[in-house]
């Protein structure tokens, strides 16, 4: 008997990506964000409690829930050596091109035996759909109501995205007045980002445009 296996994609949620939104199979949707960090033990005293302050008014504020990520990674430093190589070979001063390569050589070695690790903030603002029953779906069928044609999904897609957009901003407000930068993820980036979290071993292949910038 042959033992049929899986796609991977049987087991992800996520259904499609599009206009800034990640879609789940059961129809709701998702929006993510990248949010800048701030060092809270090198702040002042009356610093720290306007942050406190600010956050716990951000919290209060919301009627939905938020889910905050850290994402740790291995940091790829090959092209910045590349570069660095690049630059030893277009250098004319033997002293200096000794020093580049000296130092080429020794952060090599150094992330070689020490993993760099770096960490990147994000919040996942969620609207999600109002689950019915099987039988509910029925009792709608019977009425004409079953299956949504492509116009009507097209609608209710739509206004899943106003309801989304509108706790979109209400987060980023509430952010901004913590202190924080805020930036929604587009379609490209949020396909690198569930790509890297589904391919950990190639977690270090490619990093966030958005956030290098």
């Amino acid at each position: 008997m042959v033992k049929q296996t899986k796609s991977t994609q049987q087991f992800v949620d996520v259904k499609e990506i599009r206009d800034g939104a990640v879609i789940l199979k059961n129809g709701s949707l998702r929006r993510i964000l990248l949010v800048s960090g701030v060092n809270f033990e090198l702040k002042s005293e009356e610093e720290q409690n306007i942050i406190t302050y600010a956050y716990q008014n951000f919290l209060n504020s919301l009627d939905f829930s938020v889910q905050f990520i850290i994402h740790s990674r291995k940091m790829n430093i090959g092209d910045y050596l590349d570069k660095l190589r690049d630059r030893k070979e277009q250098e004319t001063n033997e002293l200096l091109k000794n020093q580049i390569m000296e130092y080429v050589e020794f952060i090599g070695s150094f992330v070689e035996s020490n993993e760099i690790m770096a960490k990147t903030f994000f919040v996942v603002v969620p609207y999600d759909s109002i689950a019915v029953s099987k039988g509910g779906k029925k009792f709608l069928g019977f009425f004409g109501f079953g299956e949504k044609k492509d116009g009507v999904l097209e609608k209710t897609f739509e206004k899943k995205m106003i309801q989304l957009n509108q706790r979109t901003d209400q987060v980023t407000s509430g952010l901004v007045q913590v202190g924080l930068r805020v930036v929604p993820l587009n379609d490209e980036e949020l396909i690198e980002l569930f790509y890297n979290l589904y391919n950990p071993e190639a977690v270090e292949k490619k990093d966030l445009k958005i956030a290098e910038q």
